[in-house]
């Protein structure tokens, strides 16, 4: 499959390129924007804040402007929390995306948006601070309403960004069940 990959709000840290790898080993040919352009954040507060100068209209004209030479092949739309957004934006907005992989994050549904079965899968924490049960259960009946197939994952006990080993909300167990079924997941869009 052909991923585009965003980043989250810390930026295009080592657990991204590391994720890309591990996408690449699984015979994915993968890229990765750096919508910040080269910077990264300690804090989710610190990236907030500097996504929030940039404004959600340009990280995502950035966003497209990365993905805009690769969508004809039929892109798999991935992201991190901040980028599963910019990711779900830019696939329900694609009439070409193959699928859909959010890991810690999803974003609002504009009233217009439609897919044809469009595979989603999402990846998250139980319970996630930015990510709540309302939200979640909201979005999934968006979701289905666009046209999406939608798979979700929740993670007991997980911090937010639990899949980067750097960071303090790192729960290697759910990292790993993430990563075994995201893959699972990835390898059923190549059979359709």
């Amino acid at each position: 499959m052909n991923i585009m990959l965003f980043h989250s709000t810390y930026g295009l840290r080592p657990a991204v390129r590391d994720a890309a790898d591990r996408l690449r080993a699984a015979g994915h040919e993968v890229w990765t924007p750096d919508l910040f352009e080269g910077r990264t954040f300690d804090t989710v507060e610190e990236g907030m804040e500097f996504s929030d100068g940039i404004g959600k209209e340009e990280l995502l004209k950035r966003a497209v402007l990365a993905a805009a030479p690769y969508s004809e092949r039929g892109l798999v739309y991935a992201g991190f929390s901040l980028g599963a957004s910019v990711a779900q934006t830019l696939a329900l907005g694609d009439d070409k995306a193959r699928g859909l992989l959010l890991l810690h994050g999803t974003s609002d549904i504009a009233p217009n948006a439609h897919v044809d079965e469009l595979p989603v899968q999402l990846h998250v924490a139980e319970p996630d601070p930015f990510e709540t049960d309302d939200w979640l259960s909201a979005w999934y009946l968006q979701m289905g309403r666009a046209g999406a197939d939608v798979e979700v994952y929740r993670y007991a006990g997980a911090g937010h960004v639990y899949t980067d080993p750097d960071l303090p909300d790192y729960d290697a167990e759910a990292a790993e069940a993430t990563w075994r079924v995201a893959l699972g997941f990835l390898d059923g869009l190549r059979a359709v």
